[in-house]
């Protein structure tokens, strides 16, 4: 199928997600666009979540990353379950009661100014380099399947996207985001679903056949035994419930939406469904990955990781599934980075520039206080994907976990140790504790022969991260003084 015929299609889709956010960013303000005046419905919010939490890296690497560890990615799932059953349950019921619009304000009732902007840069630090890895996937595969058929170079591509991301948020932000993620997560999926039924039929295979022709080629395996491996199915779940409640139930993005539910048993029940549907999605990326290396070996394609897919889908697949695998990887794209620069967005405005807290301000100098921040975070996102265009890793699934493992950890540390203990906490000290955890952590990750032999650390890194951060902050810490 020609370039130009495949950007009419993202150019269509894209004017549907413009009449979208201008039918529901009408009458909007800064509570709708940071929490969506709390009354959104919570069916439509765990559905949009689907899109956020899976994204285009999940869409194309997780498939992709099948070649190489089978179907091992299963038991990092089966962590974020229970990831998902402790947010529902522990921190939803906390962030309702504090009647929060930023969920690290938290950290300011609790130990002080000092930790609550350290939480919040964190937040803002974590999920700037996310999203811009997250972007940087999906731009890199429409850049070299559309736009540089067209001489557009990369950085170009790049800002075409961000300003299709920019109309369309500008506006309503949370209050659009419900909406636009729904009508994204619903064709990521449908694409999904067609390109494994696609596969199935002209392979002339059913489920069980083909369950078996990738055991066969050792496509299948789940659990890892071995201790010592990174892949340890202990390690993978207990890292898969870590990275669980800091990238999601830690994460501004994430609960903003949550928080925009109307009452706390509606948002319980959305991250709880939202659990058990990523264990069925993520199930069936891993099915789709097997099958693409299945049908990679009739076609004679040797691509892996990352070009698998889109290798597959846009010359060796019929040109109407090549539109579908566009349509779906640019509804994967779009609910990670639309939801992201209003997150950060909100959490800038919020927790650093302390919008709420300035009657001084007028609302309409709020608003346009809160859309240059928007602007400036769009640019930033520009800067960061063309440093991993320099980068270039050919995996970005693994590159966003170990962001991840180092960034969020110090959230996980702060969150821990004021939910379990009653100490009270030297807050101007906060800050560097924050900053040490991770660089012990560098040094752990850096020196791991030296220090344990064969054993080896994977995602577990973020726990041990978040225990450097207890850690540090209970050596800054007092006990409470009893009242008398």
């Amino acid at each position: 199928m020609s370039p130009a015929l495949l950007f009419s299609f993202v150019v269509a889709y894209f004017v549907i997600l413009l009449i979208v956010a201008w039918y529901t960013g009408r009458n909007s303000n800064n509570e709708s666009f940071f929490i969506g005046n709390r009354n959104s419905n919570w069916m439509l919010v765990a559905f949009g979540m689907i899109g956020t939490s899976l994204s285009g890296v999940t869409f194309v690497s997780v498939p992709g990353a099948v070649g190489k560890d089978a179907f091992t990615y299963f038991q990092i799932t089966l962590g974020y379950l229970i990831g998902y059953l402790t947010i529902a349950y522990v921190l939803i019921p906390l962030y309702y009661r504090l009647q929060l619009t930023s969920i690290y304000n938290y950290l300011n009732n609790r130990f002080g100014v000092a930790s609550y902007k350290t939480g919040a840069s964190f937040f803002i630090l974590s999920r700037t380099l996310g999203a811009t890895a997250r972007l940087f996937l999906v731009v890199r595969i429409l850049q070299e399947t559309i736009l540089q058929n067209f001489g557009v170079p990369f950085a170009v591509t790049t800002l075409i996207i961000l300003a299709m991301i920019l109309l369309y948020t500008y506006e309503g932000g949370v209050k659009t985001i419900v909406y636009t993620d729904t009508l994204q997560t619903t064709c990521m999926l449908a694409g999904l679903i067609i390109c494994v039924f696609y596969i199935l039929h002209s392979m002339n295979l059913g489920f069980g056949e083909s369950i078996a022709a990738m055991k066969e080629k050792g496509l299948t395996n789940i659990f890892v035994t071995d201790p010592n491996s990174k892949l340890f199915f202990v390690k993978q779940i207990i890292a898969g419930a870590f990275i669980t409640i800091t990238m999601t139930g830690l994460d501004q993005e994430m609960m903003q939406k949550n928080i925009s539910v109307t009452t706390v048993k509606d948002s319980q029940k959305n991250v709880v469904v939202l659990g058990f549907i990523m264990l069925i999605v993520i199930g069936l990326f891993l099915f789709l990955g097997g099958l693409l290396y299945l049908y990679g070996a009739s076609q004679g394609v040797t691509a892996t990781g990352d070009k698998i897919f889109p290798e597959l889908a846009l010359h060796h697949m019929p040109p109407v599934i090549s539109v579908i695998f566009i349509i779906a990887l640019i509804s994967a794209l779009f609910p990670s980075a639309d939801g992201a620069m209003t997150a950060l967005t909100s959490s800038f405005c919020i927790d650093i520039l302390g919008i709420q807290r300035r009657p001084d301000w007028s609302a309409e100098k709020q608003k346009k206080i809160r859309q240059r921040v928007h602007l400036m975070m769009a640019f930033t996102f520009l800067l960061f994907v063309m440093v991993f265009e320099w980068i270039n890793n050919q995996s970005m699934i693994g590159v966003i976990l170990k962001i991840a493992a180092y960034t969020y950890g110090p959230l996980l540390g702060l969150f821990t140790f004021g939910i379990f203990t009653k100490r009270v906490v030297n807050d101007k000290l906060v800050p560097l504790v924050c900053i040490v955890a991770p660089l012990l952590c560098l040094v752990v990750d850096n020196n791991q022969q030296r220090f344990f032999g064969e054993f080896q650390i994977g995602l577990e890194l973020l726990v041990i991260n978040g225990f450097f951060t207890f850690m540090g902050i209970f050596l800054i810490s007092r006990k409470a003084e009893s009242v008398a």
